[in-house]
């Protein structure tokens, strides 16, 4: 009899051992699956890390039904590999998470703002697109040229790359702003005249202009890759801004600048909405995507 209950309460911490290691291997598993699902959203509530948990459970409780041993070398397996990424800077215990942080910002901290400004009203009601200053403008915008194309093909894959799968382009274009608004530097034109540099210019000059300037090298970068931008002259100033897409779309780019720009608090994604029709700021006074305008006095808008 002592045998036999000494052998129970072998087993009884056999599979005790075993569940645990189940458990400890769906928590990095679950956000690990998210990066491969794309955002669910039912309503305005964001849940596919929930999808992914469901995903993980089920996974570890097949393995736990067939092959009860391997869990624990399945956990194992799962914390080496992490442990070498986090060391090697790659995906490990900080973006896990970073992960289950970005469910709770989606669904109950991070609020949008949208600018309430004529511009969210009629876009068409501002500039005239045959303005001088328009013109000029536009002719410094250039997409095709090979040196600009090449930086923002080489930048667009600099960050963010683990999470493609999920996002699709939109990390690309994220990745693109955050090397241009980490490098870009400063410097006023002469008090007398206003110059508007190609976006070829200000790569060759080490990334130095004021806000025109900025704003062309963006809107001509993030374009070379594909995306669709404008700019945006208000007073004393003038941003580029990144479209979204409809309401769907506004809520991919939310989620991930959410998750991406983890290390800034952010605490509201600013945008303008017309039509369904969503973008955000993406000036280089901003230090996420959607950050705050720096005034709502909008003079012109140059549809690109």
């Amino acid at each position: 009899m002592a045998a036999i209950a000494k052998g129970d309460k072998y087993t009884t911490t056999k599979n005790f051992i075993a569940e645990l290691a189940g458990i400890l291997t769906i928590i990095p598993l679950a956000p690990f699956i998210c990066r491969y699902i794309p955002p669910v959203m039912i309503g305005e509530w964001n849940f596919d890390l929930i999808a992914a948990v469901l995903i993980a459970v089920a996974v570890v409780r097949v393995i736990l039904w067939l092959v009860k041993p391997l869990i624990i070398p399945a956990f194992l397996l799962v914390f080496t590999i992490l442990t070498v990424n986090q060391i090697n800077n790659k995906y490990g215990f900080g973006n896990i998470l970073n992960d289950y942080k970005t469910l709770a910002y989606q669904n109950w901290m991070i609020r949008e703002q949208k600018q309430p400004d004529g511009l969210s009203i009629d876009p068409r009601s501002f500039g005239n697109p045959l303005n001088k200053t328009s013109q000029l403008i536009k002719a410094r915008v250039n997409t095709t040229d090979s040196l600009v194309r090449n930086f923002s093909v080489k930048h667009s894959l600099d960050n963010f790359d683990e999470y493609q799968p999920k996002y699709g382009m939109v990390t690309r274009y994220l990745s693109l702003f955050q090397y241009i608004n980490t490098h870009f530097k400063y410097v006023p034109d002469s008090q007398r005249d206003e110059y508007f540099a190609n976006p070829r210019e200000t790569i060759l000059n080490g990334m130095g202009g004021d806000c025109d300037d900025h704003s062309i090298l963006m809107a001509s970068c993030l374009m070379s890759i594909g995306a669709r931008c404008r700019l945006v002259i208000i007073k004393g100033h003038m941003y580029p801004e990144l479209y979204c897409g409809d309401k769907q779309g506004y809520e991919l780019m939310q989620q991930a600048i959410i998750q991406l720009f983890d290390k800034e608090q952010i605490d509201r994604i600013y945008y303008h909405e017309h039509n369904n029709e969503y973008w955000i700021n993406l000036d280089y006074s901003a230090r996420h995507p959607g950050g705050r305008y720096l005034n709502d006095d909008v003079r012109m808008v140059i549809d690109l």
